[in-house]
């Protein structure tokens, strides 16, 4: 093979990784989750579990936004080495990797020149998360950990008392409402960092519920807007705005600086719009007005 070829065939690999890895951010991106955004931890930074290494860089984010209860991983090798196999059906997850040249037999490591950077290609394998793996011996599974988690009574009073309040499930490792079942899935609470994290997540679904059909039919939730679109911005930031006035209720801090930011790169194709935040707000106070029960004649907030 001459060196022409072999440097076509390294740029399409470069080029495929790339691709593939950039395609399984957007299909996260595309479901409403943001890889680098997830408020609960008790499945741990992603470890090899035969290594006990942490991954990092592209591969952290790939593999925390994977959903499993435990995030460790291991090779199909590792695996069938210990005496494992995998389960049915399951498929493996990317770990990326620069491939770098060998080095020179008269040195100790490659030099990193920018020649030698030119010619890395960047490679893949795939690892599995325990959780699709059977028959791994019991002393190399990891301990389950969580860490222990109180109700907050005033927060427990809004979901008690919410007219026609959706089914609120703890089954997956995702916090999402579905409109089309109207229910709620929300990871456990002792997932989360803090408890007040989990609370905010919870009410953020509890006011995109509140647009369901049966309840306030919010245009923007029964239409299932495309995510990035116009309508899912707003549906977004009206669930922002009251989630952030539900939890100063229950004397909780909010942190809408950060999530203002997450949404940030969706509101660019809104421009000059200069009624689109009236807009959320009003139907972010009829949300907080529904869940807390709250009525007024007009239809507006009753002067104190």
């Amino acid at each position: 093979m001459d060196t022409q070829t072999t440097s076509a065939n390294n740029t399409a690999v470069h080029k495929d990784v790339y691709t593939i890895i950039n395609e399984k951010i957007i299909e996260q991106l595309e479901k409403g989750t943001v890889p680098w955004r997830i408020p609960w931890t008790t499945a741990g930074l992603p470890k090899n579990l035969i290594t006990d290494r942490p991954y990092r860089g592209i591969n952290l984010m790939l593999l925390a936004s994977t959903g499993y209860e435990q995030n460790y991983f291991l090779t199909y090798k590792q695996l069938t080495d210990i005496g494992g196999k995998v389960k049915r059906d399951e498929k493996g997850h990317m770990v990326a990797f620069w491939n770098f040249p060998e080095k020179d037999e008269n040195t100790d490591a490659v030099e990193e020149t920018s020649e030698s950077k030119k010619k890395a290609t960047l490679r893949y394998y795939t690892v599995f998360n325990i959780a699709q793996c059977e028959n791994i011996p019991k002393d190399r599974l990891p301990a389950s950990e969580g860490r222990e988690c109180s109700p907050i009574s005033e927060c427990e009073s809004i979901v008690e008392n919410m007219p026609k309040c959706p089914i609120i499930k703890h089954k997956e490792k995702a916090a999402y409402y579905n409109p089309l079942q109207d229910f709620i899935n929300v990871p456990q609470q002792k997932s989360f960092i803090r408890d007040e994290a989990y609370y905010s997540t919870l009410f953020h679904e509890l006011v995109h519920s509140t647009g369901h059909h049966s309840r306030l039919a919010r245009k923007d939730l029964i239409e299932m807007a495309e995510f990035g679109s116009d309508a899912y911005s707003h549906e977004e930031l009206v669930a922002e705005i009251g989630t952030c006035y539900l939890l100063s209720l229950t004397g909780i801090e909010s942190e809408f600086e950060q999530n203002a930011a997450y949404i940030k790169g969706w509101l660019w194709k809104l421009k000059n719009d200069k009624r689109f935040i009236f807009s959320a707000s009003a139907q972010s106070q009829r949300a907080i007005e529904f869940i807390m029960n709250v009525t007024t004649e007009t239809g507006e907030q009753k002067e104190e």
